[in-house]
């Protein structure tokens, strides 16, 4: 169900080139969710460092919206970049397992199997 790699990269290296590795594929980045900051931000005592990046290929996007518009709760694809007990790994929810879950259509999953074939070339690029 996830994909998930280990870097020697510090965090915040593989932070800045995950961000340019999504972008030399074609795909955007939308948002970067600075889960860590934002906990520590409300009191929450969390000594891990955590990056969630929404990406998306707007291609790849109105296919799946023009299937099912429901899948919009689905989308964008999350990248994150993370440190677990000091170790910096980057990983993702595969996209086609996650879109099976959702729906049953056969187009779905040829769509879900490129987008994960590619954001798996994306982290891999990253590492």
């Amino acid at each position: 169900m996830y994909y998930i790699v280990e870097t020697d990269k510090l965090f915040d290296l593989a932070v800045k080139d995950l961000e340019s590795v999504v972008v030399s594929h074609g795909y955007g980045v939308l948002h970067i969710h600075d889960l860590g900051a934002t906990l520590r931000s409300k009191g929450i005592e969390f000594a891990e460092e955590c990056k969630i990046f929404e990406v998306c290929n707007p291609v790849q996007a109105a296919k799946v919206l023009a299937i099912d518009m429901c899948l919009n709760m689905a989308l964008p694809c999350r990248i994150s970049v993370f440190t677990e007990k000091n170790v910096t790994k980057i990983g993702m929810i595969k996209p086609e397992k996650m879109l099976a879950a959702l729906s049953q259509n056969p187009a779905l999953s040829a769509i879900a199997k490129e987008v994960e074939e590619m954001t798996i070339q994306i982290i891999n690029a990253a590492q």
